[in-house]
């Protein structure tokens, strides 16, 4: 809720996502997300670390995984090993404080990615939390439809591979592929389609096709040739699907397009596929 000062202009309000920056007031609530779900129960509860309790487990994973140092600098108060924690969260750059977020969300503890990214919402990042990766998306209904993918093909590992694999190929802020991103998202959608269409040496268009004669789904036909001409888009326009050595204009907004709209499409599929009978 906007403050009163704000609404009466005294204070500035935000009305800047954040890309290339953390404020303290978003690097205070990330920090409060950590506190909530690891630091107040592992650390600052105790006193000393014991070697094969939770908390030594913790601590020895983060030290020799993230920061890459010898165990043996490890200190046995939890005090000192806090605000050794603090101080590097509130010291390093603000895409190293996204790093440290995305590598502690690595322990799947939903209701932490789920701070997070209410914190990541009201501070106005430009960036939330998807399948343990730090993502630039800033619409909460692309976040829901990658994730909802993401949940829902759990037992389909090719097509959930395959998104899985193009999330982490845009999300990685070193080096970033969006051409390969692009050619999973599409891997995805023609993974489902195979198995709609029970034939694996099919392709996307094949079974688009068959799909849609045999009427096994009830697919709209401009949905269809939406999909069609996409598929044709990453095989053909500047062979981004099976010429990946060339180097057309790709961008980060292809893949991310990409990557959500093939998400939504799946989404799309997969009750219509259980509403027709079909066993994936």
């Amino acid at each position: 809720m906007v403050r009163f000062s704000q609404r009466k202009g005294f204070t500035p309000t935000k009305d800047k996502i954040q890309l290339e920056s953390m404020d303290d007031a978003l690097r205070n609530a990330l920090w409060n997300c950590l506190c909530s779900y690891f630091w107040d129960t592992e650390l600052r509860s105790r006193e000393f670390l014991y070697r094969n309790e939770d908390n030594y487990i913790l601590v020895q994973w983060i030290w020799t995984d993230y920061f890459k140092l010898s165990t043996d600098l490890i200190d046995s108060r939890c005090r000192v090993i806090y605000g050794y924690l603090r101080k590097y969260f509130y010291e390093c750059q603000w895409y190293a404080a996204y790093d440290f977020i995305e590598f502690m969300a690595r322990l799947n503890i939903e209701p932490f990615i789920e701070s997070c990214n209410n914190a990541l919402a009201k501070e106005m990042s430009g960036y939330r939390l998807v399948n343990n990766c730090i993502v630039d998306i800033t619409s909460d209904e692309e976040l829901q439809a990658i994730d909802l993918a993401l949940r829902d093909t759990t037992n389909l590992a090719g097509v959930n591979n395959h998104v899985r694999r193009a999330l982490e190929l845009l999300s990685d802020r070193k080096m970033p592929d969006w051409r390969n991103s692009i050619k999973e998202s599409i891997s995805a959608i023609e993974a489902i389609c195979v198995l709609i269409d029970g034939n694996p040496k099919a392709t996307l268009g094949q079974a688009l096709n068959r799909i849609e004669k045999a009427s096994m789904v009830n697919l709209h036909p401009a949905l269809k040739e939406a999909f069609s001409k996409l598929y044709g888009y990453t095989s053909d326009a500047d062979g981004i699907r099976h010429s990946l050595t060339e180097a057309p204009t790709i961008e980060s907004e292809d893949a991310k397009f990409m990557l959500v709209a093939c998400s939504a499409f799946i989404n799309y599929l997969l009750p219509k596929v259980s509403r027709a009978g079909i066993t994936l």
